[in-house]
């Protein structure tokens, strides 16, 4: 679980207007930030399988983001990509 102020610090690098929450890439950011979370929660309990499945989740609710915004707005999709140092 992301803490209010590190979440608020992911969609402040990454946001495209002074309240914007909801924009892919606020989405994404906020995802790749709780996927790291989630990571280094399952490098501790490597048998946690329920927390695994729910990374793929976020992993695939992401991939989905990133697909949507790249279909959308090229410039966009490579200016986040960088931003949330992402492999593409």
């Amino acid at each position: 679980m992301l803490k209010k102020v590190k979440k608020a610090k992911a969609i402040k690098e990454v946001q495209i207007h002074e309240n914007d929450t909801g924009s892919p890439e606020a989405q994404a950011a906020i995802l790749s930030k709780r996927i790291d979370e989630m990571l280094k929660h399952l490098k501790k309990n490597h048998k946690d399988n329920h927390s695994r499945r729910g990374l793929l989740g976020m992993v695939s609710k992401r991939r989905s983001l990133l697909k949507y915004l790249k279909k959308k707005d090229e410039k966009r999709h490579s200016a986040i990509v960088e931003k949330l140092n992402l492999k593409k």
